[in-house]
C-alpha cells in the first residue's frame, strides 16, 4: 500500500495521561505533514488540535468515557457535546465492558444509541471501542450486533490501556459481524507496516496508532 493511502487510513494518537500541549502540538504537525486521517487526543486537547488544524484534511477525534467506560450514559452523552462543541468530529467511546459480560444487553444498547445520536446531530461520527481484550468471541459478536443496532460508525478494538490490543483475528471477526459498510477501527500494539497492512487486509478501515509516522515512513512511496 503507497504511503499517502495507507496515511489516510491512520489516526495519529496521544492519549497517554501525561502528554504535554508541546506534545499534542508536535502531533498536530505530524499529522499535517504526513495528511493523517485524524490525531485523537484526550478531551483536555481538543481546542489545541483543533486550532492547531484548523482549515487542513485532518480531522480532530477524542475519546469518551475512556479508559474504562464505566461513567454514565449521560455523562457520555455530556462529554461528547463538549467535545464536538469545542472541535472534534470523531468520537472514540468505551462502551460499559461490565454490563455487556453481564448480559445487560438494552442498557449497552441505550448507551452506544445514545451517543451515536448526539454525535450524529452534530455531523460527527462515533467509533465504538469494545475493548477486545477482555471478551470471548460470543460477546466481541454480540457488541458489535449492538454497535450496528445503535447507529454508531465504526467498531474499534482497544483503547490501548486493557493489557491488550487488536489482533488479526479480532478484526477480522469484527468485519465478518459488521459486514461491509461498516467501520472498523484496529487499534492498540500497533507499530509497524506489517502490522496495520495485516489488520487493513483483515478488513480494517481504520488504524489507530501512536507511531503512525514510523509506520507510513516504511511504507512504500
Amino acid at each position: 500500500m503507497k504511503r499517502l493511502d495507507l496515511a489516510r487510513m491512520i489516526d495519529h494518537t496521544l492519549l497517554k495521561p501525561e502528554a504535554t500541549p508541546g506534545e499534542v502540538e508536535l502531533l498536530c504537525h505530524e499529522a499535517l505533514a504526513h495528511h493523517f486521517a485524524a490525531v485523537c487526543v484526550n478531551p483536555v486537547f481538543v481546542p489545541l488540535a483543533a486550532a492547531e488544524l484548523s482549515g487542513s484534511d485532518v480531522a480532530v477525534c477524542t475519546v469518551v468515557g475512556f479508559p474504562l467506560g464505566a461513567t454514565t450514559t449521560a455523562i457520555k452523552v455530556c462529554e461528547a457535546e463538549s467535545a464536538i462543541a469545542k472541535g472534534a468530529i470523531e468520537l472514540d467511546m468505551v462502551i460499559p465492558v461490565g454490563l455487556l459480560k453481564a448480559g445487560r444487553v438494552d442498557q449497552v444498547r441505550e448507551d452506544i444509541t445514545a451517543v451515536a445520536a448526539a454525535c450524529h446531530a452534530q455531523g460527527a461520527l462515533l467509533k465504538v471501542i469494545l475493548e477486545t481484550v477482555l471478551l470471548v468471541d460470543a460477546e466481541k459478536v454480540l457488541a458489535c450486533e449492538l454497535c450496528v443496532a445503535s447507529g454508531a460508525d465504526f467498531v474499534k478494538t482497544s483503547t490501548g490501556f486493557a493489557g491488550g490490543g487488536a489482533t488479526v483475528e479480532d478484526v477480522a471477526l469484527m468485519r465478518k459481524t459488521v459486514g461491509p459498510q461498516m467501520g472498523v477501527k484496529a487499534a492498540g500494539g500497533i507499530h509497524s507496516y506489517a502490522q496495520a497492512l495485516a489488520m487493513i487486509e483483515a478488513g480494517a478501515t481504520r488504524i489507530g496508532a501512536s507511531r503512525g509516522v514510523a509506520i507510513v515512513e516504511e511504507a512504500p512511496a
